[in-house]
C-alpha cells in the first residue's frame, strides 16, 4: 500500500467528502476518486459506501482507518528523525474558538510566526463537540477547548488556564451596584448570548433554566459586547474578553458569580505521535500559559 493512497484515504475518511478532501489536499476530485479506487482494488474490498451525494466508511474502511493514521504518523516521525535538528516545519490544523483566538492566542501566534516561520497554522473555528469529533477523526492536529470537564473520551488534554467568567451590563444598569444577586435576579433581566453550543452560554442558560430565560442571540463575543454596552441586556462572558471594556468603563461587572468553572485546555487524539512541529506548538502553549 502506498503512503500517498493511505493519506488520501485518511483525509476522505476525516471529511467524508471527495470534493472537500480534494480541495484540502490540492488535488482534482478525479484524482482523489482514482486513488481511493486504486486502494480498494489493492485491498480487494470497498472502503466507502456511496449514498447518493454522501459517503460513509464501510466496516473494512473503519478497520483500515487506525492503521492509516499510524502509518502516516510513523512516516512523519521518520521524516523528522532523518531531518535531525533542522528547523521545525509543517502545517498544524488547530481547532479553536473566538474567545481564545482573539484574546488568548495572539502571543502564541506571533511567537511562532517570527521564531518558526516554516510552521504554518490553519485555525479552524469550531465549538466543543465539533472540535472533539474533529480531533478523534484526525481532521485537526490539536484543539483548544473551554469546558467544565477536563477528561474527554479518546483524547489527551491538558489544562492551560482556569477561565474566569463575569456577568456584565451597561453602566447604569439597574443591577449595577447591587450585591448578592441571585439567579432569579439575573433571569429577570434581558439577556444577551453568544451562539448555542458555546460552553459558557449553554451552562449559563442551564443555571437559569428554572426561570425560563430568553436570550437575544448575537452570535459573536464582539457583537454581544456591543449589544450589552447599548443597554440591550446582560451577558456572561470570559473575563479576558471584556477586560478592556471593564477598564474603560464601557461595561460594568455585576455581582453574580457563575455556579460553574470552565478550563481552557489543549487536546489531541489519544495515542497520536505528535510530529516535532506539533510538539513545539504544544510546548509553547504550555509556556505562555505559565507566564
Amino acid at each position: 500500500m502506498e503512503l500517498r493512497l493511505l493519506a488520501t484515504f485518511e483525509k476522505v475518511a476525516a471529511v467524508l467528502s471527495f470534493t472537500r478532501a480534494a480541495a484540502e489536499l490540492g488535488y482534482a476530485q478525479s484524482s482523489v476518486t482514482g486513488q481511493i479506487r486504486s486502494l480498494e482494488t489493492s485491498l480487494g474490498t470497498e472502503l466507502f459506501e456511496r449514498l447518493g451525494s454522501r459517503i460513509r466508511l464501510t466496516e473494512a474502511g473503519e478497520r483500515l482507518l487506525p492503521y492509516a493514521r499510524r502509518m502516516a504518523e510513523l512516516a512523519e516521525e521518520a521524516r523528522t528523525a532523518v531531518a535531525g535538528a533542522g528547523e521545525p516545519a509543517g502545517t498544524i490544523a488547530v481547532g479553536t474558538m473566538e474567545s481564545l483566538t482573539s484574546y488568548r492566542l495572539p502571543p502564541l501566534l506571533e511567537y511562532l510566526r517570527h521564531r518558526y516561520p516554516r510552521v504554518r497554522l490553519a485555525l479552524r473555528p469550531t465549538l466543543g463537540d465539533a472540535t472533539r469529533q474533529a480531533l478523534r477523526q484526525g481532521t485537526y492536529d490539536v484543539g483548544f477547548l473551554m469546558e467544565r470537564e477536563t477528561a474527554h473520551e479518546g483524547l489527551e488534554s491538558e489544562v492551560l488556564h482556569r477561565e474566569p467568567l463575569v456577568l456584565v451590563g451597561a453602566p447604569g444598569h439597574r443591577l449595577a451596584g447591587r450585591t448578592g444577586l441571585t439567579a432569579a435576579d439575573v433571569a429577570g433581566t434581558p439577556l444577551v448570548g453568544t451562539e448555542p453550543g458555546c460552553a459558557y452560554r449553554d451552562l449559563f442558560e442551564e443555571a437559569l433554566a428554572p426561570w425560563e430565560p430568553e436570550f437575544l442571540e448575537f452570535g459573536t463575543i464582539e457583537a454581544s459586547k456591543r449589544a450589552v454596552a447599548a443597554g440591550l441586556g446582560t451577558a456572561l462572558l470570559p473575563r479576558v474578553a471584556v477586560a478592556g471594556e471593564l477598564a474603560s468603563g464601557a461595561l460594568v461587572e455585576l455581582a453574580w458569580k457563575a455556579p460553574f468553572t470552565l478550563f481552557t485546555q489543549l487536546a489531541w487524539r489519544r495515542g497520536k505521535r505528535l510530529p516535532a512541529h506539533v510538539r513545539l506548538f504544544v510546548e509553547q502553549a504550555r509556556r505562555l500559559a505559565r507566564e
